[in-house]
């Protein structure tokens, strides 16, 4: 079979791919293991995500944001990192943004299905789910893939959005920087005593990180959040042994009672923290788009962000060469895509895993450095427009919203 593009993973980013390039008069395959069930209604995972101004326009744009319920979505309406017992704490807000908020909230099941339901619904995005793939061939002239089922397509460009371990990326030999950080992430759904007011935390205390996700109280009128905390794994199989109660109990404890009594009303997800950057983004008709390419540790929220930047980058030079009738896999365009895709995400990832690494030692040197590193980000307006710049990133003007 035929397509001009074969993308490799059916996740987020792979479907937000996939509807992006729709309508600029190219024929387009998504391949997943998954099973299209699977994919229509995908299940709850736990996880949240924050999605930037850039990313809420970039669904907008390819009808995926609609297709979220409004309920679901949670504004977010400032951050704050916090260290142990510090008094000081590093601010973000979008005071003089012209906007009013950093950028909004939603189940990651949810996105999920959005993009889905997208590209679904396009008429030259074919979806072969429940089938791997087995082996990718390129050459000069086109690529083939071929699935475990015997089926080949042929392709003028392969793209790579397999996930951070992704196999298409080490089949083709494109090395990758992996940094296990030796924790364990769990995520679940809490009522709270108190408001949020629509503040996320950031909490490194001692021996444990811990982070809360505001979202929409609930329907009887109690506070929601999702409560992220992430210990060793040993730890971490302690607290999945506790039920609920016990489990509810041990969080607001952990949390030192900043907001109430804690109580889990979700089912709780646990996850591996490995942060990955490939060595290359891009090969002979070959691109590398979402964790393939970059896969963030969660602390900043920009592993979705980056996926989908880097996606919509790359459809837009895809769909410029197809219009002025050249090579959609053209070597220059991909080494410019992914010099584009680097500078954006070089600096906040190599800054995210030092973040990471920094406020998890506990060590005393640490500690007083972790203290005077939130001192500095507080009173220094640099170190805030950095993360500002690329939680707000917009494609709009400011007045235009």
């Amino acid at each position: 079979m035929q397509f001009d593009v074969v993308i490799v993973g059916g996740g987020p980013v792979g479907l937000a791919m996939a509807s992006t390039l729709s309508g600029a008069g190219l024929s387009i395959a998504v391949v997943e293991r998954a099973a299209q069930a699977e994919l229509a209604t995908p299940a709850f995972d736990g996880r949240e995500i924050a999605m930037t101004h850039l990313s809420h326009e970039i669904m907008e744009r390819i009808g995926a944001w609609g297709l979220i319920p409004e309920g679901d979505i949670s504004p977010l309406r400032e951050a704050r990192v916090l260290n142990g017992g510090s008094p000081f704490a590093m601010r973000f807000d979008p005071s003089g943004r012209g906007k009013e908020v950093l950028g909004h909230l939603a189940p990651n099941h949810l996105i999920r299905r959005s993009l889905y339901e997208t590209a679904n619904a396009c008429a030259d995005v074919s979806i072969f789910a429940g089938v791997a793939v087995t082996e990718v061939r390129r050459e000069e002239a086109g690529a083939e893939v071929e699935l475990a089922d015997g089926q080949v397509l042929d392709a003028k460009l392969v793209i790579a959005a397999d996930t951070r371990f992704s196999a298409i990326r080490r089949a083709q030999g494109i090395g990758a920087e992996m940094r296990d950080f030796g924790k364990t992430m769990m995520v679940c759904r809490i009522a709270l005593e108190k408001p949020h007011d629509h503040v996320a935390t950031e909490w490194f205390g001692y021996g444990q990180t811990f982070a809360l996700l505001p979202l929409n109280d609930l329907p009887d009128g109690r506070h929601q959040a999702s409560a992220v905390v992430t210990l060793t794994p040993d730890a971490m199989a302690r607290l999945m042994a506790l039920d609920d109660e016990a489990l509810g109990a041990e969080l607001t404890r952990r949390y030192e009672r900043r907001l109430g009594r804690m109580t889990v009303i979700g089912s709780r997800h646990c996850y591996p923290l490995v942060a990955t950057y490939a060595n290359r983004f891009q090969a002979r008709r070959l691109a590398l788009i979402g964790d393939a390419a970059v896969g963030m540790h969660p602390v900043t929220a920009h592993g979705f962000n980056f996926g989908l930047r880097g996606a919509a980058d790359l459809a837009r030079r895809i769909k410029e060469q197809a219009q002025h009738g050249k090579d959609i896999a053209d070597p220059a365009m991909l080494a410019a895509w992914e010099a584009s895709h680097r500078r954006a995400t070089w600096v906040l990832y190599q800054a995210t895993n030092v973040t990471a690494k920094l406020f998890t030692d506990d060590r005393p040197p640490a500690r007083l450095l972790r203290d005077l590193g939130l001192r500095l980000g507080g009173l220094l307006p640099p170190v805030r427009k950095t993360v500002l710049a690329h939680l707000m990133e917009s494609r709009r003007p400011a007045a235009a919203r």
